[in-house]
């Protein structure tokens, strides 16, 4: 029987390039973006993208009833989170003059402000947009056959600081060296948009659906 792999859907992330991406890779498994409970409880492999500012994501997710979908799939499955998927499995966001977010990790979502400075010493663009060099930081299923260094596109203007540094998997430098990637037991999350990423995003997800935790 062909795999199961959700999109959770709580009406803020680009799902349908998310799950183009995956169906390009996954073979016969059914790709679904949904916000059932009932299907993201029943799939072997959940994918929780998102885009937007923390607030309205985590009013989103409530208005939704995805909170306890969504912990329970990070606690017991394979699961990648993306962008704004990865920012809220963190405690506080200093966002909105501060938000709880799902705190699955201990940690902060910082502003780049003040702390983005290129080589001529002049701020940086923010949101920082475009492609990045992703370093590899721990040895990961999800890096196989990607090199070291190699590019995938951004677009944030929040950074996620996580207490335990040992669940960082990536780090990118945009003025100053941030987590790009986090990763524990089932679960693996990037600040980058692998859907976007060209043929090393299509790999990380490649690599995801046959990730057995």
């Amino acid at each position: 029987m062909a795999q199961k792999i959700a999109v959770i859907d709580y009406g803020m992330g680009n799902l349908r390039s998310v799950s183009k991406a995956i169906e390009h890779v996954a073979g016969d498994a059914e790709v679904r973006a949904t916000d059932d409970p009932g299907y993201i409880a029943a799939a072997e492999r959940v994918v929780f993208p998102g885009q937007g500012a923390a607030r309205d994501c985590m009013r989103a997710i409530g208005e939704h009833h995805l909170n306890r979908a969504v912990m329970d799939a990070a606690e017991s499955k394979p699961f990648l989170g993306i962008c704004m998927g990865l920012q809220v499995l963190l405690r506080h966001s200093e966002e909105n003059d501060g938000t709880d977010l799902l705190g699955l990790f201990g940690g902060e979502v910082k502003r780049f402000d003040g702390l983005t400075q290129g080589d001529n010493g002049l701020p940086l663009k923010i949101p920082h947009m475009g492609w990045s060099r992703v370093r590899h930081v721990q040895k990961h299923a999800l890096w196989a056959e990607i090199p070291d260094d190699s590019r995938f596109y951004f677009v944030h203007s929040y950074r996620v600081v996580p207490e335990d540094v040992s669940v960082i998997a990536a780090t990118t430098d945009y003025g100053v060296r941030f987590a790009s990637a986090i990763a524990r037991d089932n679960v693996f999350a990037t600040q980058f948009h692998p859907e976007k990423s060209a043929d090393m995003g299509l790999q990380l997800l490649r690599n995801f659906v046959h990730w057995n935790p």
